[in-house]
């Protein structure tokens, strides 16, 4: 089963490679500028996030991908990485996947020449944590 927090990475990665939400019935996409912002999600991804969690979005689902956001979250689907662009896929926990990752239709990716979409990272955090791993190392 796919936790909140992997379908919110999930889409904020697929959205910085310019994939859009195709929301409610008339399937309207949205996309957002900018889903980064420092070391956080931008103001407007989580505006968006907090769109597609309302009851008010109708079905939403990443743009040429079968399961709604919803269903992601289920215990019948789980988020994983594309053995071929190692972008994070949806596959059904049990039955058949569909063979085509969501960079089927993107004529630029894979593309081992640009950075891979990212999750936010707290650099402080992780700075912190590598300088007490190397203070620990080295008093051993």
């Amino acid at each position: 089963m796919a936790s909140q927090q992997q379908v919110k990475d999930y889409l904020a990665s697929w959205l910085q490679l310019g994939k859009s939400i195709q929301v409610g019935l008339q399937q309207k996409p949205y996309s957002v500028p900018r889903v980064i912002q420092g070391e956080h999600y931008s103001p407007e991804f989580e505006s968006l996030w907090q769109y597609i969690q309302s009851s008010e979005s109708g079905e939403c689902c990443l743009e040429g991908v079968v399961p709604t956001i919803e269903e992601l979250l289920t215990d019948q689907w789980e988020i994983t990485d594309c053995s071929r662009c190692q972008m994070p896929v949806s596959l059904p926990v049990a039955g058949i996947a569909s063979p085509e990752c969501p960079c089927h239709d993107l004529s630029n990716w894979p593309n081992n020449e640009l950075p891979q979409p990212r999750t936010p990272v707290d650099s402080t955090g992780h700075l912190r944590s590598i300088y007490h791993r190397l203070t620990h190392t080295s008093s051993n």
